[in-house]
């Protein structure tokens, strides 16, 4: 099985619960994301050997 390395960045991703503006909801549901971490996790769900590599910030 092949082995992938994937290279690039996190992102967080904060959006308020069930479609409301930010001025309507007190709290945010938060997610990571970023191209290249997704095809890593899809990849890895499907059984195939992946990993993310990034740089810290700073």
């Amino acid at each position: 099985m092949a082995k992938v390395v994937t290279f690039g960045e996190i992102m967080l991703r904060l959006a308020v619960p069930h479609h409301l503006r930010m001025g309507q909801s007190d709290r945010f549901n938060a997610t990571f994301g970023g191209g290249e971490a997704n095809v890593a996790v899809s990849l890895s769900n499907f059984s195939i050997t992946a990993s993310f590599v990034t740089r810290p910030s700073g």
